[in-house]
């Protein structure tokens, strides 16, 4: 898909699936040098440069939604053709087999292995700003490495499961503590994804979401 009129602004499509709080990611996208789109429409999710996958609230209920309106579909389509994907909060979780919240077991993506848990810690929500751990040579995190994020989620990815063997390269993990270390954010290959919100992290997100966007043209070439 080419860009927008105005030429040097890819295309990234924003799935709408249902998720809530979808205007606020459209506008920092926007912000940081896209032309951000909020849709459902199959043709435009699959050829848009970049496609973000949000997500609030409960992972069942995300799932369901996913699978509902064949978002699920959309998402593999796309990885399995190397185009890039970035999910947040809960759709960062999702991507994992699955997901236990009380006492609900549900089936995830599968993009990952792992299970997304309730946090150890001792007052949940986890919510409000933190730094985080960038791993080595993340392109997500450039420039800062050293920043504040805003999260809200009392679930999270404790480990990494995932081994990678060469020639392919080893993923990047991006590492948060409260009340134990889980994965704030991860970098594999055409899929991203953070755990905490971007789009509510100021002008730090803002340069985390332009990293993003300006390697989606290195991934389209």
């Amino acid at each position: 898909m080419s860009s927008s009129s105005g030429g040097s602004r890819p295309v990234v499509a924003v799935l709408d699936y249902g998720s809530g709080n979808v205007h606020s990611a459209v506008k920092a996208l926007d912000a940081a040098g896209a032309d951000a789109r909020l849709t459902s429409d199959r043709a435009l999710v699959l050829e848009a440069e970049g496609l973000v996958v949000p997500g609030v609230g409960a992972y069942q209920a995300v799932m369901a939604a996913l699978r509902s309106s064949r978002g699920d579909e959309l998402i593999g389509r796309r990885l399995a053709g190397g185009r890039p994907v970035l999910g947040i909060c809960v759709g960062m979780q999702v991507l994992f087999e699955r997901g236990v919240e009380r006492g609900v077991d549900t089936e995830g993506l599968g993009e990952w292995p792992g299970v997304v848990t309730e946090l150890e810690a001792p007052v949940l929500p986890h919510m409000g700003w933190n730094t985080v751990e960038p791993g080595e040579g993340s392109r997500l995190f450039r420039g800062i490495e050293h920043e504040r994020f805003y999260f809200v989620h009392s679930f999270g990815a404790r480990q990494w499961l995932l081994d990678v063997q060469p020639p392919f390269p080893q993923p990047v993990l991006t590492w948060c503590d409260y009340g134990e270390p889980f994965l704030a954010a991860v970098e594999n290959g055409p899929l991203s994804a953070t755990q905490f919100h971007p789009e509510k992290s100021g002008e730090a997100g803002i340069r985390l979401l332009a990293n993003w966007i300006d390697g989606l043209s290195r991934a389209t070439l």
